[in-house]
Parts: C-alpha cells; structure tokens; sequence
C-alpha cells in the first residue's frame, strides 16, 4: 500500500490521456448495459447458443465462441456474457497502449491507438451482440501483441501457436494467420540465426513449437467434425459460401457448365441479382431449392464445383468482383449493404426487435430461454438508450480513415528509407537502408499484414460485413502507431 501511495500518483499522471480514452470507453459501455438489457441478438446468436447448449460441430460455424458461452453458463446471465465482451474490448486497448509503449513508439501514438476500439460507437454495439467478433478480435490482437514481445522464446511461440488456434477456432479467418505468423517466426529466426553454427536448428526453435501448438488444437477439433459428419475440415459450408461468392458474376453462358451444375445458375444479369447472401438463405435460390439441407456434403461438394468453375471460366470478374467488395471497407459514409435487415442489427435498436423467423433461430430461442433461465426479451431503457443512439450518429471510424491507417506504414517506411539514402555517404547506404528497414518492418510489419489478410479474405470467399471490418481496426491502429517511431527524428 505505501508504494501506491507513493507510486500510483505520478503513474496516473504519465498515462493521464489514455486512462481519460479508457475511462471513457468503460462510460460508454456501462451506459450500453444499462440502456439494452440482457444483450442484443444476431441471427447468427441463435446457432451459437444451441452449439453452447448441445455441444456439437456445427456445419457452418467453429465452436469456439459456443464454447466461451459454455464456459458462463452456470450463471445463467447473457448480461454477464456481453459484459465480459465489454472487458475484452477494453482489455484490447490496453494491449495496444502497452504494446506500443514497449515497442518504442510515442506516448502521443499509443493513446491515438486506442481510441478507435475504445469509442467507437459500432465497437461497442458489436460487442454488445451475441457474436464471435469480440472474442475473436482479442484473441487476434492479444497474439499480434504477443508476437512482437522481445525476445521470442519457444514457450512465448507455443503461446502464440495456442491463442491463434483459438481464434481460428472461433472464425476459420483465423486459419491463414498461422501461416502468416509462420512465417513471421521463420524470419524471426532466420535473423536470430544470422551467424550461428546450426541455423536450421535455431529457426526451429520458434517454428515447430508454434505450429504444433496453433495446429493440434485445430486438428483435434477437425477429427471431432469428421467423426460427427464424416467430412474433413472444420466446417461444412466453404463450398456454398463461395458458390454464392461467384454469383455475383457467374454467367453460365460463359461457364457452360455439365448437367448437374447448370442447376444453379441464374438466368438474371449480375447487375439485377440480389446480394451474396441471399444465395445462402433465401428460400428461392437455386441452391437452397435442391434436396435436402443446404449444407449437406453433396450439396456443399455441388456448390464447390460450381464456384470453382466459376472463377475459372472469370478470373478478371472474380478479381473485380473481390476488389469491389473490399471496396466497401473504405468508403467515407456507411451506406446500407447487404441489405436493410442485416445493416439494421449493427444499429443501436430504437424499438424492440421482431422474432426470430427462420427455424434455426425459432429452434435457437428454446434453447437461450434455457440458458437465461427465464425470458431473453430485449429490453430498452431509456435515456441510456437514446444516449448510444444519438452518440452512435455521430462518432465512429469512417472507412477512409482505415485506408488511411493502412496506408500509413508503407508510407512512413518509404520516408524513412529516402531520408537515409540521402542523408548517408554511399558507402554506407546500402547496409544501412537494410538495417533501418528490417527493424521498421519488425515494428510493424506483423500487425499490418494480419489487418490485411482479414480484410481480404472475406470479399475472396464470402461477402463484404461492416462487422468482419471492426477486427481490422485495432491492428491498423497498432501498425501506424508504429510506423511512426523516429519518424520525426529521421526526417
């Protein structure tokens, strides 16, 4: 206690401007909780809680969030659940304020970082739905934020290997990432190695721990899917969400495809064809009319097929396509997209909800009930209420200032780059721009690649979210916070 008291003051002083965001932030989230009570709902809720509830791999979803829902079940509380969405958002700014820090980067950059996660309005919606995005964003962040601690040890790497196995588990994005951090360790070590007697043995120190440990838990996971449906992989949909990727272009006239694909084609010009969505969930659409359920191994395999031809037959209009979705990521306002329904659970509610329509969801509810002990009702209090939705007009991230973070780190490297060419006698130039460079990437070069592999790889096989985009964020944050370290020295 007395080195608190004699500590504590001059350390609130130093990180006086983050802990004023942070506090913030935590208002912000406690007036949410108080104005939308127990939680609020996406359709995808539903599927979760019957995951939580019945344990089993679902077809379209990993079990990892089921499973964090499993873990607060004895309590009874979706309250508590998204409280402790709330927590792990504040906790991933902290982790950006640290990392930072310890990284060397400007106090003034380290609270810039944080701002985005811990005020923005849609951060703390998402946070308040029943989804995975919450959990999978802290699990992201939490291991971009490991990775750049110094040195790497193989525990820190098998730590690193367990939390991304998580998050994959909660969202197969996360499965690219380990090769993306695999091979980041690999040029860890290959540096480290630089003049040791065994390099191959001093790169495999990092890299087979990690991916031992990010790939069992996933291949545990694999072998429960396949003993449960006799499939390989960890869902049973990347075919179909693909299949309704393609559909955004496909021209069958163009594919000719045999027989048994041409079923699914739609004789609609792409420009008057609804979003991709629809392809999956709509009862009139070609694939969802066939036999059986949509996400059987038949009709899956069927819709993998197609999709495959699809982009074989169109490469430029699936490499369009793709940019144009990823597009959407930057725009300046938030225009409306998918559709109205979709758009609307990403808004703070004015009035209570409609039911669940869809039978998963009608089937889902019984099971909530269950796991609240009691009604899972929205209920909405006002002026907490119209507090979060009047702030929610006005403060948020546009798209354009993503682009922006984004663009910052090539940016800030380039400039750093030109001022030691032409700062340095020739002589040394060339050693030094290497040097300067590979310790610019090692700031940022992480946090920056995992922002972009999460922005492209929905728009490549599924569709454009505003919610697949708020997990980008903090790592964008992370990465130009970074990326100005010593700028203004250097220049």
């Amino acid at each position: 206690m007395a080195w608190a008291r004699a500590e504590l003051p001059g350390w609130a002083r130093r990180h006086r401007w983050f802990l004023a965001v942070f506090g913030l932030g935590a208002l912000l989230r406690l007036v949410t909780a108080l104005g939308y009570r127990p939680a609020l709902w996406f359709p995808d809720s539903y599927t979760y809680v019957v995951t939580a509830m019945r344990p089993r791999p679902d077809l379209v979803r990993p079990a990892g969030y089921s499973m964090f829902l499993r873990l607060l079940e004895a309590f009874h509380s979706f309250a508590l659940v998204v409280t402790v969405q709330h927590v792990l958002g504040l906790l991933v700014g902290v982790m950006l304020y640290v990392t930072v820090l310890r990284r060397g980067g400007p106090s003034w950059a380290a609270v810039l970082a944080c701002v985005p996660v811990l005020l923005d309005a849609y951060q703390i919606e998402l946070e308040h739905l029943l989804v995975s995005d919450s959990l999978f964003t802290f699990l992201v962040v939490g291991a971009v934020c490991l990775a750049m601690r110094r040195p790497l040890t193989p525990r820190s790497a098998a730590a690193l290997g367990l939390v991304l196995a998580a998050a994959t588990l909660t969202r197969t994005v996360g499965l690219p990432l380990i090769a993306v951090f695999a091979l980041v360790l690999l040029a860890y070590g290959v540096r480290g190695a630089s003049g040791a007697g065994r390099p191959g043995r001093a790169v495999a120190r990092l890299t087979v721990p990690f991916l031992v440990a990010a790939l069992l838990p996933v291949a545990g996971y694999a072998g429960w899917f396949y003993a449960t449906y006799q499939r390989v992989g960890l869902v049973g949909s990347n075919g179909v969400f693909l299949y309704a990727r393609t559909m955004a272009f496909a021209d069958c006239s163009v594919m000719k495809p045999p027989a048994d694909l041409a079923v699914l084609c739609d004789s609609r010009p792409p420009a008057s064809r609804p979003a991709s969505q629809e392809y999956i969930w709509n009862a009139e659409a070609p694939l969802v009319r066939l036999p059986g359920i949509t996400f059987t191994k038949e009709t899956d395999t069927l819709a993998g097929r197609f999709a495959s031809l699809a982009i074989r037959s169109q490469p430029l209009d699936y490499l369009r396509g793709t940019l144009t979705e990823l597009g959407r990521s930057f725009t300046l306002g938030r225009p409306v997209y998918p559709d109205a329904e979709t758009y609307g659970y990403y808004e703070f509610p004015e009035t209570v909800p409609p039911p669940p329509g869809r039978n998963p969801a009608v089937v889902g509810k019984e099971f909530a009930q269950r796991y609240e002990g009691g009604p899972i009702t929205l209920r909405i209090s006002e002026p907490f209420a119209g507090l979060m939705r009047a702030y929610q007009d006005v403060v948020r991230l546009p798209g354009t200032a993503l682009l922006v973070l984004l663009l910052a780190p090539p940016a800030a490297w380039l400039v750093r780059a030109r001022s030691a060419r032409t700062r340095r006698p020739p002589a040394r130039r060339a050693r030094s721009n290497r040097g300067s460079s590979n310790r610019a990437h090692s700031n940022w070069g992480i946090a920056w690649a995992t922002a972009w592999a999460l922005l492209l790889v929905p728009p490549a096989t599924a569709q454009f979210d505003y919610r697949y985009v708020l997990p980008v964020v903090p790592l964008a944050c992370l990465a130009a916070a970074l990326s100005v370290r010593g700028l203004r020295r250097r220049t």
